[in-house]
């Protein structure tokens, strides 16, 4: 019989979320829950995990929370189909990475490429807190405790889930087929795979600073979009132009459809047509930045005033993300019972076990 599908991805409520965010996985969880496809849908917030390089300033964590939860509904998650939850609300999922501890060694944590990119990233070379070195651990119980068969993430976590397949097929060859492995799924589009940021940097990242937010205003928008890094060497309107790094043509790449055209630039059919003007020469950057202001406005004007309308009601929206914990415990909790079972450590549900221990010493 065929195992049902389930979805289990989140973010670390560190700060809003961005429009990285957005194309990388937001949208495409939108439109899998409205799929029908998918038995369980897990939508978390990591703040247990976000705590592991901000031990120090709680408060950016508890605040960000509800930021992360108001950016959830407002792209369109949805209460009745997925179950919205916060990571430390669910106890079983330390004790689950506890467990998953014993499976994984030092050096093979070293060499995971992500845990690696992101120990630079904060400057953690010379001292890296154990919580965060574990990372990958502990992602790998989130995503094993609601028996998660497929994460829709980007590419910079291809190695996290590799290492989640690792442990659940060490703890399924030790203990017995227990726990599912899960499967990455990718954005379809390559632009969505890894957007960069405003400044051209690698990554948009809420602490580079380099970020649209879904919840930035029309002007915020078109202020960092005004801005943003494209050829520098395309000096004149009349000098070609490149595309490659240039950050203009690989948002539109994330964002734009044929039909933009139609609405806000008529001149071209297309986005080829846009990027073979602007290679040969005669097309100046500020043109291009205001149609894909034009471009990203459509997009994120409803998903700004959907979010305007759910903050009108905080306790609600606490009230929901509540209501998911509870849920996602129940799941959490069955998984961690029949993780105990394979483990041979529910010592008071082993009647079995009570039995032989009693003909052992009474005889």
């Amino acid at each position: 019989m065929e195992k049902e599908k389930v979805i289990l991805t989140g973010d670390r409520p560190t700060g809003k979320l961005h429009i990285g965010h957005y194309v990388g996985s937001l949208r495409r969880r939108v439109e899998l829950q409205n799929s029908g496809l998918y038995k369980k849908i897990f939508v978390f917030e990591a703040d247990a995990q976000a705590l592991t390089d901000n031990i120090d300033n709680p408060e950016k964590v508890r605040q960000n929370v509800i930021e992360v939860a108001l950016d959830y509904l407002a792209v369109g998650l949805d209460p009745q189909k997925s179950t919205l939850f916060i990571q430390s609300q669910i106890p079983e999922l330390c004790e689950l990475s506890f467990y998953f501890m014993d499976l994984v060694s030092v050096s093979r944590l070293q060499r995971n490429p992500t845990v690696k990119t992101e120990i630079q990233l904060r400057n953690f070379e010379s001292s890296i807190p154990v919580g965060f070195f574990t990372y990958p651990i502990s992602q790998a119980a989130d995503i094993t405790a609601f028996k998660a068969t497929t994460v829709p993430v980007g590419e910079d976590q291809e190695p996290m889930l590799e290492q989640a397949r690792e442990i659940v097929r060490r703890f399924n060859y030790i203990y017995g087929e227990t726990l599912v492995e899960p499967n990455i799924l990718l954005p379809e589009n390559c632009a969505c795979k890894r957007l960069p940021g405003t400044d051209g940097k690698a990554k948009m990242s809420k602490s580079l600073g380099n970020c649209i937010y879904l919840a930035d205003s029309a002007d915020e928008v078109w202020q960092k979009v005004r801005s943003m890094y494209t050829d520098p060497t395309h000096l004149k309107v009349s000098d070609p132009g490149k595309l490659e790094g240039n950050c203009v043509f690989t948002y539109l790449d994330a964002f734009c459809q044929d039909e933009h055209f139609g609405r806000y630039l008529p001149e071209y059919a297309n986005l080829d047509e846009l990027k073979a003007h602007y290679t040969r020469g005669g097309l100046g950057d500020m043109k291009v930045k205001k149609f894909l202001n034009a471009v990203l406005q459509e997009e994120l004007t409803p998903i700004r005033e959907r979010r305007a309308e759910f903050a009108k009601d905080i306790p609600a929206v606490y009230d929901i993300l509540k209501r998911g914990c509870e849920k996602a415990r129940e799941t959490a909790a069955q998984t961690l019972d029949e993780v105990r079972r394979a483990m041979k450590i529910n010592y008071f549900e082993d009647a079995a076990l009570i039995e032989e221990q009693s003909r052992r010493f009474n005889g």
